[in-house]
């Protein structure tokens, strides 16, 4: 359910707890950049009309998804008229003091009455009290109780108008929190004008305009230059240049046709589609990112822990420092001015504002980021391993070398192969058969096929054998291996090359090498992560030793291999116990267990694989590892901003509380000093959704 007016890390809290007080709640968890309840609850025990009554009680409001006017606008009228009450009543004040101090305005001017004053305490201070009182019947101290203790304690000594411009600077604090906690909120609300509202779906040769809502797996539906793509799916008819950037952060769009993969949110261009819709709404892959973005701030980071404790003993340590101000002063006034200076918000707000606007940031930019401390856990790292199959190469086999013999020509050993190959379902006879059709060479019809498990395949072709495999099958069909074929295999094997031969009846008609297909940007990427400071680069891989010794050398990284996944495990964990902080880049489903092994597990390409998305602590919506270098600087830069709003916070709160304890800061400007943390961590923040 949707829950409005919290404003910072403490209404989240309030809200958790007043809702897992009911009897029946097993959980209850409050996303609060998405301003979203989630409760699992015995319906036998509780329902929903209570766990709103108990929302409601800690002094939020409960809306349904449908419900964005009426209720909603009605108390955002009401707290506008509170606040421009109270504005008037702190205006006239702040008027009368200048004009005093002046010599002026004293017979234009009475000084405002104590009932007015109290009047505009009570309508501008009630639903600050009403939170203050219903946290204190759960047995909780808030941060706004320390300033309604500062406002019984103005009305007691009889400063009226104190009161009254506290509540007002209270107002405008809550407001810039607010505006902190909304503008961070922004970067989700981005992502969900992603998806298109409408949707023209087609019914039975008809096209109607229908809610993105009414789509259904199967369901048809048109997409015209220009548009969004409401929904996830397969293109049935038409070719378009699709803009994916929305949800991958590529920057070229990518041509789609007949059998392509779409995805909701991401924009057509330069043709029309016709799209069978295949998942819709939260389960398409935009709403598994923009879901997974709002829960992000579930995972703490570790500072923020430390930042919930600090604000745990904050309260109990400022009222003692206003009780010792008294007792050894034996000024009152100056004990109110420690206890209205003493503002925890900016500390609460300190983490999960920039978490929120970081991992919106890096979400426009196609990298999943799952919560602070993955944010926190990037900022760290020192180590880098990697797999190899999928995540240094694209986990398909190319044809990379064709020697030809006797005077053979490359083409005709193709042909051959290709013939050979033509009927095979393995990657191997799919690359032969690739690199074939590249050259323009079209295979033979073939008689008979037989795959030979580890070492090849057989096939007749114009009653004459045709043999494609390793040197096993030579020996097997004792067909002699001429000594510069055996030289050169013995080379193209050392350099990581999978090599295999071709004969035709009993003699070699030449070799052909593979090799699964490096990604180019990987060394550019990796000299990238050098300059960051990474120094530790290590190669995990299940592959024979040639091949990754080959692969580690093309990067100039160490390598482990012939490794079982228990074993990288192992390797992840020894590096771990050494004081290392190990980044793993995976495919995000084989690597899993390492993956999760790892301080921070990244998952390559991820879009549209729920497996993958789940799997990862950070999920690279694009095949590209430029995205890993960028998902580190963002960390980085996001840790130091937390870092910069922390200490803002706890400075401007020591200084403050000295200078009020020495009565030099006395309890107005007090109340209205402890706006400007909140301001400057809302800025700060901010910059994080900035490029």
């Amino acid at each position: 359910m949707t829950v409005r007016g919290m404003d910072c890390a403490e209404c989240a809290v309030h809200t958790e707890e007043a809702v897992r007080g009911l009897k029946g709640v097993r959980e209850a968890r409050v996303y609060l950049g998405a301003e979203r309840l989630d409760v699992v609850y015995d319906p036998n025990l509780t329902d929903t009309d209570r766990i709103g009554q108990a929302v409601e009680q800690a002094g939020y409001r409960v809306e349904e998804e449908t419900d964005s006017t009426g209720q909603g606008h009605a108390s955002d009228l009401a707290k506008q008229l509170t606040g421009l009450l109270v504005a008037v009543v702190v205006l006239v004040i702040l008027v009368e003091t200048i004009g005093e101090r002046l010599g002026l305005l004293e017979a234009a001017l009475t000084w405002v009455p104590p009932w007015l004053a109290i009047a505009a305490i009570l309508v501008g201070g009630f639903p600050i009290f009403r939170n203050v009182v219903a946290a204190l019947t759960r047995g909780q101290v808030t941060a706004h109780a320390l300033m309604t203790l500062g406002i019984v304690g103005a009305l007691t000594i009889g400063e009226y108008t104190a009161a009254v411009v506290i509540v007002f600077f209270m107002r405008v604090s809550d407001y810039l929190e607010g505006l902190t906690t909304d503008r961070s909120r922004e970067a989700i609300r981005a992502l969900m004008r992603l998806a298109p509202e409408t949707a023209h779906r087609l019914r039975n040769g008809e096209e109607e305009d229908v809610p993105v809502e009414a789509l259904s797996p199967g369901d048809r539906v048109v997409v015209r230059p220009g548009e969004q793509i409401p929904a996830d799916g397969q293109v049935e008819k038409g070719t378009a240049a699709v803009d994916q950037s929305p949800v991958t952060g590529e920057s070229m769009p990518v041509e789609k046709g007949p059998g392509s993969d779409v995805f909701a949110g991401t924009i057509a261009h330069a043709g029309a589609l016709i799209i069978e819709v295949t998942r819709t709404g939260s389960d398409t892959t935009l709403g598994r990112v923009i879901q997974l973005v709002e829960e992000a701030e579930a995972n703490k980071a570790p500072v923020q822990r430390v930042a919930d404790h600090f604000t745990a003993w904050y309260i109990p340590v400022v009222v003692a420092a206003a009780g010792l101000t008294y007792l050894l002063g034996q000024d009152l006034t100056a004990a109110i001015a420690v206890l209205l200076v003493s503002c925890a918000c900016a500390i609460a707000l300190a983490t999960p504002t920039a978490v929120i606007a970081a991992v919106g940031r890096a979400a426009r930019r196609g990298i999943l980021i799952k919560g602070g401390r993955y944010l926190e856990s990037l900022a760290h790292v020192d180590t880098v391993v990697m797999d190899k199959t999928g995540t240094l190469t694209f986990g398909r086999p190319a044809v990379t070398n064709v020697s030809a013999l006797d005077g053979r020509s490359e083409e005709e050993v193709m042909v051959v192969a290709a013939t050979a190959e033509q009927l095979s379902e393995h990657p191997v006879a799919a690359a032969v058969r690739q690199a074939a059709r590249e050259r323009g060479l079209d295979p033979i019809s073939a008689d008979q096929f037989e795959a030979l498990t580890g070492m090849g395949v057989r096939a007749r072709s114009n009653n004459r054998r045709l043999l494609v495999g390793n040197q096993r099958l030579l020996e097997e069909e004792d067909i002699p291996l001429p000594a510069d074929a055996r030289a050169k295999a013995v080379a193209w094997q050392e350099a990581g090359e999978t090599v295999f031969f071709v004969a035709v009846d009993d003699r070699v008609l030449g070799l052909m090498a593979v090799a699964d297909e490096a990604r180019p940007e990987v060394p550019e990427a990796l000299a990238a992560l050098r300059k960051l400071g990474i120094e530790h680069f290590l190669l995990l891989t299940g592959d024979d030793k040639r091949n990754a010794r080959a692969e580690a050398d093309r990067l100039d990284i160490a390598y482990r291999a012939e490794l079982l996944p228990e074993d990288k495990i192992e390797v992840i964990r020894q590096l771990q116990e050494g004081g290392q902080t190990v980044l793993m880049v995976g495919d995000g489903v084989n690597d899993a267990p390492a993956l999760a092994q790892a301080d921070v597990g990244v998952a390559m390409g991820v879009v549209g694989t729920d497996a993958a998305l789940e799997a990862a602590d950070v999920a690279l919506m694009r095949d590209d590892w430029h995205a890993l270098p960028e998902a580190m600087r963002i960390g980085r830069r996001s840790f130091r901003v937390i870092q910069q709003n922390l200490g803002l916070g706890v400075l401007y709160n020591v200084i403050g509380i000295g200078l009020a304890a020495l009565g030099i800061l006395p309890p107005v400007v007090a109340a209205a000093g402890q706006s400007i943390p909140d301001l400057l961590v809302m800025l700060n923040s901010a910059r994080l959704l900035r490029k």
